[in-house]
């Protein structure tokens, strides 16, 4: 199963989405039936680390972001199984941007998969630390559920 995290500069919400989702698969032992990346839909940041608030986030949580930024690509939407926009707008681009409707059709808002409801995971770049510790929360109770509904339909 091929997963992509997404939002706009790849920096923030995504990597963190990233990690996150990593994370749990590696807790469950299925890290051998998954392939985790992320990317974002502009190409401001391509080739950069990590916001280096979101690699605080990671080292507070004892996790490693090796990440460097990179935009959506064409194939992307042909490689990955499932693709989950960080918010509404992410959401607009990706369907814009895939080739047909079957690839439209892997396309989520991460927090479809929220327990505590759906919405945007909100972008914290002008935000505090506290702001990227909010998006790893929402993705730590997004990613189960989200991980729950990839094991009962795959592709």
């Amino acid at each position: 199963m091929k997963v992509l995290f997404v939002c706009h500069g790849n920096i923030c919400r995504s990597p963190i989405a990233e990690v996150v989702f990593r994370e749990l698969v590696r807790q469950e032992g299925l890290e051998a039936e998954f392939l985790i990346d992320s990317a974002g839909t502009s190409g401001y940041h391509d080739g950069e680390r990590a916001d280096e608030r979101s690699l605080m986030s990671a080292r507070q949580h004892h996790l490693e972001m090796p990440h460097l930024s990179r935009k959506v690509l064409p194939a992307d939407f042909v490689e990955f199984d499932r693709i989950l926009a960080m918010d509404s707008q992410n959401l607009r681009d990706l369907q814009r941007l895939a080739p047909g409707e079957h690839e439209r059709r892997k396309i989520f808002l991460m927090r479809e998969f929220d327990p505590s409801g759906p919405g945007d995971v909100p972008d914290p770049y002008y935000g505090s630390q506290g702001d990227f510790e909010m998006v790893w929360h929402l993705c730590e109770r997004s990613a189960p559920r989200l991980l729950e509904d990839l094991r009962k339909r795959p592709g």
